[in-house]
């Protein structure tokens, strides 16, 4: 019985989204250009769930490069209209179109020439007749058993306030390092991390030159502890780079004979090379594909400006 309870709320919920994106005309196309021409924030503002629904939809926006906040709007009318300024636009939801607390902020939004994006389902109503923009999320019917409790209807508010935030980050051209700069913690935050924020820099840089004898070589791998060394021209531009299997080779190959080297003698030539914008996600792929440990950082002069480790990036919650 739950379960056919759940199907069948599943099925309403679908097919009001499907009735949603057939319904969807120039009115959409209009609200994106009207909150993408927006030169200060889009308020969200919608009470009881239409509200709840509202706050995520306006976290949402903020997230993908719309300003926004989500303003109460029984509260707005006991202080927090001086939230509002001019440049701002007003996205409003509700169903019915006729909630007396958003009514009541009409005279401020008209006095500050705030223009208000309605989503509601009755494009009828007294404030769709107020509205710059009307968008039409009417449903057949609620998916609650009673046809009473809002379920497809906030559903659908939600996916609609989902495609409008997804037109403007199209259409600001947002891109992933946009959405890694407003997501700096968290999971989202660790996929989106640079290689320029774990590499190790400065003197924790193993780095030899080629003529270094193979003794001090050594010293310089184990001081540094990342089982390599880089080996750099005097610009310190890479030469080539040496490992702790480069040198188990080379010992079992030479012998003794490995001492009176040098770096640039034992050296393996043009390698594995990242940049410092590189996702540390690509950098664990690229080093699991390539069954390397470590990975150099240079700029675009081929200067070595880091060493990333395998070990950095275990445990970040990359995939």
């Amino acid at each position: 019985m739950s379960l056919e309870s759940a199907r069948r709320v599943l099925r309403i919920e679908a097919q009001a989204i499907r009735d949603l994106e057939a319904r969807l005309d120039a009115s959409f196309e209009r609200a994106v250009e009207l909150l993408f021409a927006c030169k200060g924030r889009v308020v969200v503002a919608g009470m009881g769930k239409s509200g709840l629904i509202g706050r995520k939809i306006s976290a949402t926006l903020s997230s993908t490069g719309t300003p926004s906040f989500f303003l109460h709007p029984a509260e707005a009318l006991h202080g927090d209209l001086g939230m509002l300024a001019r440049g701002d636009a007003l996205l409003a939801i509700t169903y019915g179109g006729e909630t007396p607390e958003i009514l009541n902020l009409l005279e401020t939004l008209k006095r500050l020439e705030m223009p208000i994006v309605t989503l509601t389902g009755n494009v009828k109503s007294t404030l769709a007749q107020a509205s710059d923009v009307v968008i039409d999320v009417s449903v057949r019917e609620e998916a609650c058993s009673l046809n009473l409790a809002p379920t497809a209807s906030t559903t659908v508010a939600m996916a609609l306030g989902d495609a409008l935030a997804v037109a403007l980050l199209d259409k600001r051209g947002f891109q992933q390092d946009d959405f890694a700069a407003l997501h700096p913690a968290g999971r989202l935050g660790k996929k989106l991390l640079r290689v320029e924020h774990l590499m190790h820099t400065g003197g924790a840089i193993p780095r030899v030159q080629a003529d270094t004898p193979m003794p001090r070589t050594f010293h310089e791998m184990s001081a540094k502890k990342l089982g390599m060394t880089t080996v750099v021209a005097a610009g310190g531009e890479l030469l080539g780079i040496l490992t702790d299997g480069d040198l188990r080779r080379l010992m079992e190959k030479h012998g003794g004979a490995t001492l009176e080297m040098t770096a640039g003698d034992c050296m393996v030539k043009m390698p594995q090379t990242i940049g410092p914008h590189v996702l540390a996600s690509e950098a664990l792929n690229l080093m699991e594909k390539k069954k390397i440990t470590s990975v150099v950082v240079v700029d675009g002069e081929r200067r070595v400006i880091g060493v990333v480790h395998l070990h950095d990036l275990w445990g970040l919650e990359l995939v």
